[in-house]
């Protein structure tokens, strides 16, 4: 049997890889990378030759057929999101799950991750949290789900897009109130911003600043 190897690799900053990481994917047989083209420039930076293939969320089933087999065979496979952890809000779990199914070795190779990133720079209680990764795109479905978390004494971390970014804030406002909140987004990239402020200064914010790249809010 071979090994799946699951290989962190940079939220935004190129150079925010281990020596660890550039090790495994330089060795493997294959890469299943979400984005070929994306993981295609971290490969490039790094001269790493390895072959690719495709598995993200619309084919990680036929694809996670292919990288079974040819785990099987003895290769070794190298998993690899678009950005940070493979497995955390990516289609990455259902072909770890299969593996361990399998009695397949599954590596950690730990490494950046954009929830740890943003909450300790947060200022937010980081002894306890709860990750709950993208809300709904659902608006009564998502402002239930910030009402079941109203309760939650542990810092809450919420990823969500640029395009519904300001539609989320608005719920939070209305669910919590003016609550002191933070949102970061761009983290490890040249335009980062880390807003630790009330939540409507935050609406305000957005209404003259058009909301750009993948965001981060710690409640």
């Amino acid at each position: 049997m071979g090994a799946l190897y699951v290989v962190a690799t940079p939220i935004g900053n190129l150079e925010d890889i281990t020596l660890r990481a550039i090790e495994t994917l330089k060795s493997v047989d294959l890469i299943a990378a979400e984005d070929t083209r994306h993981t295609k420039i971290l490969l490039d930076r790094y001269d790493i030759h390895t072959p690719m293939t495709s598995y993200f969320e619309y084919n990680k089933i036929r694809k996670s057929d292919y990288i079974l087999k040819i785990l099987k065979e003895g290769k070794s496979v190298a998993l690899v999101s678009d950005a940070g952890t493979p497995g955390i809000s990516d289609p990455g779990y259902t072909i770890i799950k299969l593996c361990i199914d399998n009695n397949i070795a599954v590596v950690p190779i730990p490494g950046p991750s954009g929830v740890i990133a943003a909450l300790t720079a947060s200022g937010k209680p980081t002894s306890q949290f709860t990750f709950v990764g993208f809300l709904s795109p659902k608006p009564i479905k998502r402002k239930n789900q910030l009402k079941k978390l109203f309760d939650e004494d542990r810092t809450i971390v919420i990823y969500e897009s640029p395009h519904r970014i300001e539609k989320l804030l608005a719920d939070i406002l209305e669910v919590y109130g003016d609550t002191q909140l933070v949102v970061a987004r761009e983290v490890t990239k040249k335009f980062e911003e880390i807003r630790r402020e009330k939540v409507s200064f935050t609406i305000e914010h957005f209404k003259t600043q058009k909301p750009k790249g993948e965001f981060i809010v710690i409640i």
